[in-house]
């Protein structure tokens, strides 16, 4: 029958696609149920790729303002960003790519099926906006994703007060900013707008930027941002928000217990995201679920059997689920490979690289130093600037380091934290020598090229054995 599948897979970004695409590749039939006008989800529409493709435009305005370093001649002015043209681009890009997944749904054979999913039991899917139609599955993998959630007290009024989904398309530049929140969304917009040409302030409910992070790469964040002008308030917290006609009028509780006002054109919530569940028939086909998130054991089975979930829309019970592109991806291919009936192994949580984007670049992966020792570890960390790097002056690009944690008895790499230009390209690098269980020792040994930023990590290995050679 048309409408019979071994995999249907609900929600086409980087994990479902991914998924469906693995799933086909090793003989399944399968169809992706999408109701959004291009696959590829949060991360190739509204995340990952626009919020990039403005850290790039941001990039360049920041080589432009400098061109006399460069030996540039530009005419006289003031360089000055063209949003529309910011927007163009950024569209242009998104565009390709989520055609390019349409392409490898055709060359794979992997039917999209425009609509709203319902699961209705029995291995069923009904499509009940769009398409409209009902699926037969042997196998089910639910990958609906997150969307932004603000906090209590806060209305999300999506004019002055929004969240990343409009921030993306902002027409104009604000003449001031507040964001709240400094995980990876907050700061990479706190780099956009400011670079931009936006005042902005960041509030923080933690006591540091990026709290995620090893200390040393928040403080050497804050010190970069204080030096853009980006103001950080941590350990303050958000207690009222009003908008107007003209801006948001804002409320926040500093550390010391006192009320400081703010006022600001804009208000940008990032204070994380939320599971889309609503409407998909989850909790009445009795999948066991926690806060709305759907609970999975290692290998994505939900407490129904021939149903699945990945990405960001599931809990495995222990711990904080990343919600991250590359994990969903890596968590389709685990799944559909367990469909087909391969050996498969559970995803090791430990390795996943975190990437931020803002500037100074953040790349990290493996325990900081902090959870080094709250584990029982005897601790030894090396750690060298990336300014001292030929590579890094000629790119005028100097601020940051590599940081290296490691247990003094064996000579394990536990985890490397860096900031700084290139991190979210280094750090995969470290994220081998996790992966391989790799020693200080074995990454000293390791020769990186020269002149690279990439000699920032093998300096690091031999400053964590007390002997770094160019500093």
């Amino acid at each position: 029958m048309a409408n019979s599948y071994d995999v249907v897979v609900i929600g086409a970004g980087t994990g479902g696609y991914v998924a469906a695409i693995r799933a086909a590749q090793l003989g399944k039939k399968v169809a992706v149920v999408e109701k959004q006008k291009a696959l590829g989800g949060t991360c190739l529409i509204w995340g990952c790729i626009p919020t990039k493709a403005l850290l790039e435009h941001a990039h360049a305005l920041k080589v432009i303002t400098n061109a006399k370093e460069w030996g540039v001649k530009i005419p006289a002015g003031t360089p000055t960003i063209d949003m529309g043209q910011v927007h163009t681009r950024k569209d242009k890009v998104v565009t390709g790519l989520t055609k390019g997944v349409e392409f490898l749904f055709k060359k794979n054979k992997v039917d999209w099926i425009k609509g709203t999913a319902r699961l209705a039991g029995n291995g069923k899917v009904e499509v009940v906006e769009g398409d409209k139609q009902t699926l037969d599955a042997k196998d089910i993998i639910i990958a609906t994703g997150s969307q932004p959630r603000s906090v209590p007290g806060i209305t999300i009024d999506h004019k002055r007060i929004i969240t990343s989904d409009e921030a993306i398309h902002l027409k104009e530049i604000p003449t001031s900013l507040v964001i709240m929140g400094s995980g990876a969304v907050g700061v990479e917009f706190a780099s956009i707008f400011r670079r931009f040409g936006s005042e902005v302030t960041i509030i923080e409910l933690l006591p540091r930027l990026v709290p995620v992070e090893d200390e040393a790469v928040s403080a050497e964040l804050e010190k970069s941002f204080r030096k853009q002008g980006i103001k950080s308030l941590t350990g303050t917290k958000v207690t009222n928000a009003t908008a107007s006609a003209t801006g948001v009028d804002i409320e926040a509780q500093t550390p010391d217990g006192k009320t400081q006002k703010l006022t600001a054109e804009l208000l940008l919530v990032a204070t994380g995201r939320g599971p889309v569940t609503t409407g998909l028939g989850a909790e009445e086909l009795g999948i066991a679920m926690d806060r709305g998130y759907i609970k999975v054991d290692e290998l994505y089975r939900t407490s129904v059997p021939n149903i699945s979930a990945i990405g960001d829309v599931i809990t495995l019970g222990t711990g904080v689920h990343p919600q991250l592109a590359h994990v969903s991806s890596m968590e389709g291919v685990v799944t559909a490979e367990r469909i087909a009936g391969k050996d498969v192994q559970p995803v090791n949580y430990g390795h996943v690289p975190g990437c931020t984007y803002c500037d100074p670049e953040i790349g990290s992966v493996g325990l900081t130093e902090a959870q080094a020792k709250e584990r029982g570890y005897d601790v030894r960390v090396g750690t060298f600037p990336f300014g001292v790097l030929g590579r890094a002056k000629m790119a005028g690009e100097t601020e940051g380091f590599v940081k290296i944690v490691a247990d003094k008895k064996y000579d394990e790499v536990l985890g490397v934290h860096m900031i700084g230009p290139r991190s979210t390209e280094l750090v995969a690098e470290a994220v081998l020598a996790l992966r391989l269980e790799c020693t200080v020792e074995e990454l000293i040994r390791t020769m990186h090229a020269h002149p690279t930023f990439a000699e920032a990590v093998g300096e690091a290995a031999h400053a964590t054995h007390g002997a770094a050679i160019h500093m």
